[in-house]
């Protein structure tokens, strides 16, 4: 009878989250993932945000059991681990990342420019890390 409990039930997904060119394994990789527009990219007032802190040595994460939607992923590399994008006059002194890797002109992208859709089975993003200073 589990076959019976599970019609009906809304297609989930999982998403692997590759992490391309971080320039060293000190500090830690912050990842978030949201679905909301209005708090991309730094997911503060979202609620519903899957956020990740691992070490940098780790280059793969594993969001498991996503809703089918529209979703963007944004990443630091807190090279030294004071929990923040660090930044000179407005400009990351640390690596950032976003799926889709989109052009980085003045500031973060828009929430469009780095989403994807979610729509069952697994799923794989690969975030290009890019550092200015």
């Amino acid at each position: 009878m589990l076959g019976a409990t599970l019609i009906g039930a809304a297609p989930v997904a999982d998403l692997d989250v590759d992490l391309a060119q971080l320039r060293s394994a000190k500090g830690q990789v912050r990842l978030c993932l949201t679905a909301d527009p209005d708090n991309f990219p730094r997911c503060t007032d979202d609620r519903n945000a899957l956020t990740r802190s691992l070490p940098a040595t780790v280059t793969q994460v594993r969001f498991a059991s996503l809703s089918p939607g529209a979703y963007a992923v944004a990443v630091i590399h807190d090279e030294n681990g004071n929990r923040k994008l660090d930044t000179l006059a407005g400009i990351p002194r640390e690596g950032f990342g976003f799926s889709r890797n989109p052009p980085i002109r003045f500031g973060a992208p828009r929430f469009a420019a780095a989403r994807f859709t979610v729509d069952g089975g697994a799923q794989v993003q690969q975030v290009r890390m890019r550092y200015i200073f």
